[in-house]
């Protein structure tokens, strides 16, 4: 009986203490982009994504720590977006700054929400968070007062943002298999 327990021993001291969660491994996967640059295209075809259509789309992950991973959006020459993942407690948050040309916020600007629940490696789901809901009541865009906002990471091959809420789905996916040069 002694001749395994050494073995047994050994093994259970070289194995992982706790596996990582979804979140860790979808940012992770995230960071992992850190640097680079990728084009994009709208995938859906609702009405109200033309202003999107035919327009160089380009993301940029940058500004990353071990809690927090920018990600500027540039639809052509409008460079007013960029979306923020941030770790929390209860799991990840994911919020949109927008900013006028001067660098100053936009009066609508920092809304998101936060994951309730442990979603995959690859999908995290952020619904609309209070913040959100009562700037876009103040701001009269209610009808974005039940938005869920999701991104995924398919190393080497996808990364998507997505919104849906009733009658309304928006999905864009970039490609990582071709990184470009950074965007400025």
């Amino acid at each position: 009986m002694k001749a395994f327990a050494l073995p047994t021993l050994l093994m259970l001291l070289a194995a992982p203490a706790q596996a990582a969660t979804p979140q860790d491994a979808f940012f992770a996967r995230l960071s992992a982009l850190c640097g680079k640059s990728f084009t994009g295209r709208v995938v859906t075809t609702d009405p109200a994504d033309s202003a999107f259509a035919g327009k160089p789309l380009v993301m940029t992950v940058m500004a990353c720590s071990a809690n927090e991973v920018r990600i500027p959006f540039h639809v052509g020459e409008d460079r007013s977006r960029t979306w923020v993942v941030t770790r929390v407690n209860t799991g990840l948050r994911l919020k949109h700054d927008h900013r006028h040309s001067d660098g100053t916020e936009d009066s609508v600007s920092q809304y998101g929400g936060d994951t309730t629940s442990p979603g995959t490696a690859s999908r995290q789901e952020f619904p609309v968070d209070r913040f959100s809901k009562d700037l876009f009541v103040r701001e009269n865009r209610a009808v974005s007062v039940t938005n869920v906002w999701a991104m995924e990471v398919e190393p080497g091959k996808i990364f998507a943002y997505e919104l849906r809420r009733p009658e309304r789905h928006f999905r864009v996916e970039f490609d990582l298999a071709a990184p470009i040069s950074p965007a400025p």
